[in-house]
């Protein structure tokens, strides 16, 4: 369950870095309102951004949503991030995709060998996360925004529910899991009785957001946070300026990042077309496998970056750095699994 409820959590980042700007009247306004948030630096000249990336993603402001394994305010080395998700924001067209990066990946963290990509926060928190990211999908990188997840189900009833479409083979799953989230948050919520497009508040929406064991198993999982996350973005929009404002504040105290209010600043210019157009689950293609304990092996990390770089960045004929040749041919080796 405590991993569930982390994962509910990357709405906080997006509806952050998105549309919280969206109510500042001014520079004094905005730079009170993000004094809140737990800020920390990082050294952006060490995150493994090759020069072949920075030129090919020049357009793109690619920031890292981490879902922390905590229940605390640490933030710190020592938990996992079981939740990842990269915003892309298009400066050009204001085009914003979200790609879900599935926990369980089998890549190289840099001083520790190839592992589970969510180790990577937990080996070296914000800094070591981002170098992995960047190095194995060949990305660039620099900002991210870490969460956990004990106010979730707060959020969304803050925000008055979310409009969810609930499909037949969802209906047994959520209903059970809406009855574990009410005990652990001590938040009332009714069963879900129906399919198909209704409202649901926090409880409910967490609940949603836990489904795994239909088809598509935790791969439609993390579409469904994606669902959530889109939903939520669509309520802000109808909300008040005071709404707006509220909400805010009860959310920024909850968020750790390296987004300076000057970053956020520049977001200003093109928020008005901000609107998400795409939902990637990344890898495309993986295999798992389990040594001492169970992976996802993309098959292969080149190919599935290649990809990931033709629909994400309009690239059809990219080639990857030699860094993902090279762990992608490691990985071959050491699961078996090649083309």
């Amino acid at each position: 369950m405590k991993k569930v409820l982390k994962v509910i959590g990357i709405i906080f980042l997006v509806l952050l870095i998105i549309l919280a700007v969206i109510i500042a009247g001014g520079y004094i306004f905005i730079h009170q309102k993000f004094a809140k948030t737990q800020t920390v630096e990082i050294d952006k000249e060490d995150l493994n951004i090759s020069e072949n990336v920075e030129e090919h993603l020049a357009e793109y402001r690619n920031i890292a949503i981490l879902g922390i394994d905590s229940r605390g305010v640490n933030y710190e080395t020592g938990d996992r991030s079981d939740c990842i998700i990269i915003a892309s924001l298009n400066n050009t067209t204001g085009e914003i995709k979200l790609i879900s990066v599935y926990r369980d990946t089998y890549v190289n963290i840099e001083g520790h060998g190839l592992d589970k990509i969510n180790h990577a926060y937990q080996f070296g928190s914000a800094q070591l996360a981002l170098k992995t990211l960047n190095e194995n999908l060949d990305l660039n990188i620099k900002e991210f925004v870490a969460v956990n997840f004990d106010a979730v189900a707060e959020a969304v009833d803050e925000l008055g529910g979310v409009e969810i479409e609930i499909q037949q083979d969802e209906l047994k799953y959520i209903n059970s899991y809406i009855n574990d989230v009410s005990k652990i948050t001590g938040k009332k919520a009714s069963q879900i009785t129906k399919t198909g497009k209704q409202t649901l508040n926090g409880v409910q929406a967490v609940a949603y957001s836990r489904i795994r064991y239909t088809e598509g198993w935790d791969y439609k999982r993390t579409e469904r946070m994606r669902t959530v996350i889109a939903a939520m973005l669509e309520k802000v929009k109808t909300k008040n300026i005071g709404e707006i404002n509220t909400f805010i504040d009860n959310l920024l105290p909850m968020v750790y990042t390296n987004i300076t209010t000057n970053d956020m600043i520049s977001l200003l210019p093109n928020i008005a077309k901000y609107k998400i157009t795409t939902s990637i689950g990344w890898p495309y293609r993986t295999e798992g496998i389990t040594f001492d304990n169970y992976y996802g092996i993309p098959i292969t990390l080149e190919s599935n970056v290649v990809q990931l770089h033709k629909e994400a960045f309009g690239e059809p004929n990219y080639v990857v750095s030699d860094t993902v040749k090279k762990i992608s041919e490691q990985i071959i080796e050491k699961s078996g699994y090649g083309k």
